[in-house]
């Protein structure tokens, strides 16, 4: 009998997971190519961000269901002021692709019902105290510079577990300006110049070791390339409070970071994903690049191609196992930022500052108790709920450049 159960799941697995051939993934579609589309409608996109897909949904909601051959993940990645937020955005509204924002600590200050931790800060120990890019730029060797660096890593990380999700989830590619991947050319920027100690280099390294090879890499990179001399005239121009006196953006710093793009993120991304290249010291014109990204064939390797290998998948139980993970498990893919880093010492709180932050922080408005369940911001049914939030995905909010 238990031999007749054994046969009879693998044939159900057999016809539910079988090969799945995904047509037209091939070639990336602008929107007037994607006009001229007369294929039936895909399923209506399925909401990651409050509704689990667990194996019993691999079943009834297929993940090839939704994928089409701008279900893809492109990257922009470039100096600084070089024009990569412009661009991405265009990019993905010519792409109709969900354009993400560059991953910054805004998303993280800020909580759920918009109260600002930040504001927190004057009854924080230094230790505890926020600190973002605009503060690493007005005083960079300051001991939570190391705390900092971890963070933006961490937060380009979490933002791309969600450009997975929704890539698997809803069909809808995703143009992300900047992601985890390129994070480690600004530490090596930044240890160049002596604003990280050694201890907190090698703590940054032991801890992209423990996450990065989670991840799928993406599809498309595309590099928007600015010599260090217009960076630097970009960023008189365009004029930030926050970069007008820095002593960090010097054509040292730009060129160390310049000299890591090239010489090791793009080479060592290009192997697995495929690279565009554009002069943009004077801008370029986004029709031009979205010509050459149709021209592109996703597709054209053989199976021991590393090209595009992390998205070679064969059964529907390879797509469902990945949407599941980057779906429901993000909480434990964050996880693997447990890495104990007791030999950095700028990174170690001792205990009463640590107290401190602990009880004013677990006191702030909409942080007494999970998102939902906060009656004085205006949550409501808190008796009838059940279940806590199914996970957390940042919002797509920009960075606040006026200040």
């Amino acid at each position: 009998m238990a031999n007749l159960v054994r046969i009879g799941v693998r044939l159900a697995n057999k016809s539910l997971f079988a090969k799945t051939e995904v047509t037209s993934v091939r070639f990336i579609s602008g929107k007037l190519l994607r006009g001229q589309d007369d294929r039936p409608p895909k399923p209506a996109p399925w909401n990651y961000k409050e509704k689990s897909y667990t194996i019993l949904n691999y079943w009834t909601d297929r993940t090839t269901s939704r994928l089409d051959e701008n279900s893809k993940i492109v990257v922009v990645e470039g100096p600084v002021a070089a024009g990569k937020s412009k661009f991405a955005k265009e990019l993905a509204e010519e792409l109709d692709m969900l354009y993400m924002p560059e991953a910054n600590l805004d998303m993280v200050y800020i909580n759920d019902y918009g109260y600002d931790l930040r504001q927190l800060d004057e009854q924080l120990p230094e230790s505890c105290r926020s600190f973002d890019v605009k503060d690493f730029l007005r005083t960079p060797k300051h001991r939570n510079t190391a705390t900092f660096q971890l963070m933006q890593y961490n937060t380009k990380y979490s933002q791309y577990i969600d450009a997975l999700a929704h890539v698997l989830s809803t069909g809808q590619g995703v143009v992300l300006d900047r992601c985890c991947y390129s994070d480690f050319v600004f530490v090596e920027a930044m240890f160049s110049q002596g604003y990280l100690s050694k201890a907190a280099y090698k703590g940054y390294y032991e801890v992209r070791q423990n996450t990065i090879n989670e991840l799928l890499r993406p599809h498309l990179l595309i590099y928007l390339d600015v010599p260090v001399n217009k960076v630097q005239e970009n960023i008189k121009k365009r004029a930030l409070p926050f970069e007008k006196n820095t002593q960090v953006l010097t054509p040292q710093y730009l060129s160390v970071m310049e000299k890591n793009y090239k010489q090791k993120y793009l080479k060592e991304l290009s192997k697995h994903a495929e690279l565009l290249i554009y002069d943009w010291s004077e801008g370029g014109e986004v029709e031009i690049v979205v010509e050459d990204i149709e021209r592109i064939d996703f597709d054209n390797y053989d199976i021991h191609d590393p090209k595009c290998k992390d998205w070679r998948r064969h059964t529907e139980e390879d797509w469902g196992a990945l949407r599941n993970k980057y779906a429901d498990h993000k909480n434990d893919l964050m996880n693997y930022f447990n890495v104990p880093l007791h030999h950095v010492p700028e990174m170690v709180i001792d205990a009463e500052d640590a107290k401190v932050y602990h009880d004013i922080m677990n006191n702030a408005p909409g942080e007494v108790y999970q998102r939902g369940f906060n009656t004085d911001m205006g949550d409501t049914g808190v008796l009838f709920k059940i279940s806590l939030p199914h996970r957390d995905t940042l919002p797509l909010r920009e960075r606040n450049l006026a200040k």
